[in-house]
C-alpha cells in the first residue's frame, strides 16, 4: 500500500508544473539592485569635492582629479566586470560579488566620517595653514573608492544584460520586442536613480552632515544585495562561456602564424573551421586578414577527432573572427563618445559655479548646490517617455508603418548637443563673472546672478545624453554577436571612463599652463579669480571637432544592422500592456 501511495505522490507531483524561471516577474529584483547600486554611488558624487576640499584640505585642481579617477575606473571596471562574466562566472554571480564590493566599499567610506584620525585636522582659519592627508588617510579614502568601483564593475554590466537574459526566447519575436522597450525603461529607472541621489542624498548630506548622508548610501547598498539574493529562485542563469578575452587573443595569434597563407578568391564554405551548433558558415569579407585564423590549412594536423581544433592557438572557429571583426568595426565610432562625454564629466565646476550664485527659489529654500544636476537627470527621463509614448508612435501613425529615428542619426545628434551644451556653458559663465567684478578676493561671495541660468546648459547635456547613450547602447548590443551582450553594455562606460581621464589631463593642462609666471589659475578654487568661461570654450571647440570625427567615422562603418535589415519593428500594444502592467 505504502508503494502504491508513493507512486501516487509522485504522479501527482509530476503533473504539477514547474515554475518557468525569468520573465517579467524576475525584472523588479535586478532593476532593484541596479537602481539602489546608482542611486548610492551618485549620492557620494556631488558633494564629493566639498568633502575632499573642506575635510581633506585638497586644492580645487587634485581633488576634481581624484574624482576623474574614480569615476574612470568606475565606468571602466565594468569592462573588465563583463568578461569576467561573460567568459568565467556568469552574470549573477558577477552581479552578487558586485554588491558585496560596493557594499563594502560605501561602509568604508561612511567609517572615514565616523572615526576620528581618519582625516587630517581641519585648517587653522586665522593662519591659514591647512595640514595635508597623510598616507594612510589617502589609502582609506582611494580604498573605498576602488572598492566602490569594483562593485560597479560587477553590477553595472551585468544588470542589463542580465535583465535581458529573462526575457529573451529563441525564435521569439514578441520577446525581442520585450527586449527593446526593457532597454529604454532601463535607461529611465537608471535616470529616476540618479534623480533621487541628486536631490535626497543631496538634501540629506547638506542638512544632516557627511555623518548621515554617507551614512544612506551604505544602508541602500545593503537593501540592494538583499532584494537581488531574495529572488535568486526566479532567475535564468545562463552558463559562462569559454573565456571570451582568450578567444580574442587566439585570432590575432592565429592570424599572424597564418600570416603568409592566401586566402581563396572568393569565400568558399568548407575552407573554414567553425562550431558544431554554429549557424556561421564562413566569415565575412571587411577585414579578410584575420579570416585566415579560422581558415583549415591541414584538416589531418589540426582537426581533433570529434571535430576540434588540435590547437585552439594556431586555429579558431568563425565565431570568434566574428567576435574580433565586430569589437575592431565599432572602436572608431565608440571613440567619438569620448569627447561627447567631457560634457557629462563637468559637474565638479557646474557645482562651484552654483556654490557662488543665487540658489533661492523661496525666501526660506534653497537649491542644494550638488543637486543642480538633477536639469539633465529629468531632461533624459522626459526625453525617453516622450521619444517612446508620443514621437515614435505619432510617427509611425503618419507613415503607416513602424518608424524610429536610426542609432547612428541619434548618436550624431547627442554628440551635436554636447556642442551646444559647452557653448551654453561658456557664455553664461561670461555674464556670471561679470556680475562677480569686483568680489575677485572673497571666494565665498555670491553672484547677484540666479543659479538657475545654469538650467540651460545642464537641460542640453541631458538632451545630448539621452539621444547618444541609449543610441550607443542599442548600437553596441545590435552589431556584437550575442556572446559579446554584456561587454556590449560596458562599451558606453568605458567610453565615459575615458572620456574621464581626458578630461583629467585637459584640467591638468589648463592648470598648469595658466598657472605660469604665478598667474592665476583658469581652473582656481577661487571660481571668482579664474577663467572657467575660457575652460568651456576650449571644451566646446574640441567638441565642434568631434563632430566633424563622428561624421567621418559613420561614413567609414557604413550601414549598421538595423539599416541592413530594415526599419526595425516597433512595439506592439499587447507589449506595451505588458510593460505597463508590470511597472504598477
Amino acid at each position: 500500500m505504502e508503494i502504491v501511495k508513493d507512486e501516487k505522490v509522485m504522479d501527482k507531483q509530476a503533473k504539477v508544473p514547474r515554475r518557468k524561471k525569468g520573465g517579467l516577474i524576475a525584472i523588479p529584483f535586478i532593476m532593484a539592485n541596479d537602481s539602489f547600486e546608482k542611486v548610492a554611488s551618485n549620492g557620494l558624487l556631488p558633494n564629493m569635492i566639498l568633502y575632499l576640499t573642506r575635510d581633506y584640505n585638497m586644492e580645487l585642481a587634485r581633488g576634481t582629479n581624484i574624482i576623474f579617477y574614480w569615476s574612470a575606473a568606475t565606468n571602466f571596471m565594468p569592462l573588465l566586470g563583463a568578461f569576467i562574466s561573460d567568459s568565467f562566472l556568469g552574470r549573477f554571480l558577477t552581479i552578487i560579488f558586485g554588491s558585496i564590493a560596493s557594499l563594502l566599499g560605501t561602509t568604508l567610506f561612511w567609517l572615514t566620517t565616523m572615526i576620528p584620525g581618519t582625516k587630517p585636522p581641519s585648517c587653522n582659519q586665522s593662519s591659514q595653514n591647512c595640514v595635508s592627508p597623510n598616507a594612510a588617510q589617502l589609502a582609506m579614502l582611494i580604498s573605498s573608492f576602488v572598492l566602490m568601483s569594483i562593485g560597479a564593475g560587477g553590477i553595472r554590466p551585468c544588470a542589463l544584460a542580465f535583465g535581458a537574459d529573462q526575457l529573451i526566447k529563441e525564435n521569439n519575436s514578441k520577446s525581442e520586442r520585450l527586449v527593446g522597450s526593457f532597454f529604454g525603461w532601463y535607461y529611465a529607472s537608471s535616470s529616476i536613480s540618479v534623480l533621487v541621489a541628486l536631490t535626497a542624498i543631496v538634501y540629506i548630506q547638506e542638512r544632516m552632515g557627511w555623518k548621515v548622508g554617507f551614512g544612506v548610501p551604505a544602508i541602500l547598498m545593503l537593501l540592494a544585495t538583499l532584494f537581488f539574493l531574495v529572488a535568486s529562485k526566479l532567475y535564468v542563469k545562463r552558463k559562462a562561456s569559454k573565456s571570451l578575452l582568450t578567444g580574442l587573443v587566439q585570432v590575432l595569434v592565429a592570424a599572424f602564424k597564418k600570416r603568409k597563407l592566401a586566402l581563396p578568391p572568393h569565400i568558399s564554405e568548407g575552407r573554414y573551421h567553425r562550431r558544431e551548433d554554429s549557424t556561421l558558415n564562413m566569415p565575412t569579407t571587411h577585414l579578410r586578414f584575420l579570416n585566415k585564423a579560422c581558415m583549415i590549412k591541414n584538416p589531418d594536423e589540426e582537426i581533433a577527432s570529434d571535430g576540434s581544433a588540435m590547437d585552439p592557438w594556431n586555429l579558431c572557429t568563425v565565431e570568434q573572427v566574428e567576435e574580433l571583426k565586430a569589437l575592431i568595426k565599432v572602436l572608431p565610432l565608440w571613440s567619438t563618445g569620448i569627447i561627447q562625454t567631457l560634457d557629462m564629466s563637468q559637474h565638479t565646476f557646474v557645482l562651484v559655479q552654483a556654490g557662488s550664485m543665487d540658489r533661492h527659489l523661496t525666501s526660506g529654500f534653497q537649491i542644494p548646490a550638488g543637486s543642480f544636476a538633477v536639469f539633465g537627470i529629468i531632461t533624459v527621463a522626459v526625453w525617453i517617455a516622450v521619444y517612446d509614448r508620443a514621437i515614435i508612435p505619432l510617427a509611425s501613425k503618419i507613415r503607416g508603418r513602424p518608424t524610429r529615428l536610426g542609432v547612428k542619426l541619434r548618436m550624431g545628434i547627442g554628440v551635436f548637443l554636447s556642442c551646444m551644451a559647452m557653448v551654453v556653458s561658456a557664455i553664461v559663465e561670461t555674464f556670471r563673472r561679470r556680475k562677480a567684478k569686483g568680489l575677485q578676493n572673497n571666494p565665498n561671495a555670491v553672484v547677484p546672478m540666479s543659479a538657475m541660468w545654469l538650467a540651460p546648459q545642464l537641460c542640453l547635456g541631458g538632451l545630448s545624453e539621452a539621444f547618444n547613450a541609449i543610441a550607443q547602447i542599442e548600437f553596441y548590443y545590435s552589431e556584437f554577436p550575442k556572446s559579446m551582450s554584456s561587454i556590449a553594455t560596458s562599451f558606453l562606460g568605458l567610453g565615459i571612463a575615458f572620456g574621464n581621464l581626458l578630461a583629467s589631463v585637459i584640467v591638468d593642462l589648463v592648470d598648469g599652463y595658466t598657472r605660469r609666471g604665478g598667474k592665476v589659475s583658469w581652473v582656481s578654487k577661487n571660481i571668482n579669480e579664474g577663467r572657467y568661461d575660457y575652460y568651456y570654450w576650449i571644451l566646446a571647440v574640441l567638441c565642434f571637432i568631434n563632430v566633424g570625427y563622428f561624421i567621418i567615422c559613420g561614413w567609414i562603418y557604413g550601414p549598421c544592422a538595423e539599416e541592413l535589415n530594415g526599419v526595425q519593428e516597433e512595439k506592439v500594444p499587447e507589449v506595451e500592456e505588458e510593460l505597463g502592467t508590470s511597472g504598477k
